[in-house]
């Protein structure tokens, strides 16, 4: 039987101001009116070469277990544990090298859309701090060895409107962690607020809701021969 365990990532957009003249010139290309120079503002988060991980869940869903590894930053926060979930504080680099080093042991990691955001902005985020991967978090797109949900309910491609976590948990009667009040919107601004454990929390919500997709997939959606 795999080893399996679902990740999930917060992330956040650096400061617009602290980047370089050439970079923001870039930025701004073809940004020609005020509500365009604020989306690209906000979205600076969507890029590892913009923006940070400021959170990296874990979780086992044969035994729900798990780890959040956050950023705590200008905040003395204590590691605890809730409900069978550790959250660590500590810094961009500290998170990813525990990462990492967790991820290692695992034979199937489980997402949604994860190879399409999480696993590149993982990859590209630890190459910035020289950190090593020590798992290809991107394999043969067909291979399940990384379980991407949003590629497997849109069958690798073939139905065109992929739909977020939210739309698929309430399709099938999956409670959605959107439903608790914070979304990803609002990340930005909870880690403005230093309101770390918030975000790590609500990152575990994501956790819970892609097991349980993920589980309703085996169930309900893949092919299985002889069942």
């Amino acid at each position: 039987m795999p080893r399996k365990i679902v990740i999930d990532i917060e992330t956040t957009g650096k400061d617009f101001d602290s980047l370089d003249e050439i970079s923001k010139e870039y930025l701004l290309k073809y940004a020609q009116t005020d509500d365009e120079v604020k989306a690209v503002k906000e979205g600076m988060g969507f890029s590892p070469l913009t923006g940070e991980i400021i959170a990296i869940g874990m979780l086992n869903p044969d035994t729900d277990n798990g780890a959040v590894y956050f950023q705590s930053p200008e905040l003395l926060q204590e590691p605890l544990k809730e409900e069978g979930i550790e959250y660590i504080p500590d810094t961009e680099a500290g998170i990813l090298r525990k990462f990492w080093e967790a991820v290692r042991h695992y034979d199937q990691i489980i997402t949604f859309n994860g190879r399409g955001f999480d696993a590149p902005f993982l990859m590209i985020r630890s190459a910035v701090h020289k950190i090593q991967p020590t798992k290809d978090l991107m394999p043969n797109r067909y291979s399940l060895s990384h379980a991407d949900l949003l590629d497997l309910l849109t069958f690798y491609g073939a139905v065109r409107r992929k739909f977020s976590l939210h739309m698929w948990c309430k399709a099938f009667g999956i409670e959605s962690p959107k439903e608790e009040g914070v979304s990803g919107y609002e990340v930005h601004d909870l880690f403005q607020k230093q309101e770390y454990l918030t975000i790590a929390k609500y990152c575990v919500g994501d956790l819970y809701a892609t097991k349980k997709l993920f589980e309703y997939w085996e169930t309900y959606v893949r092919f299985n021969p002889g069942s």
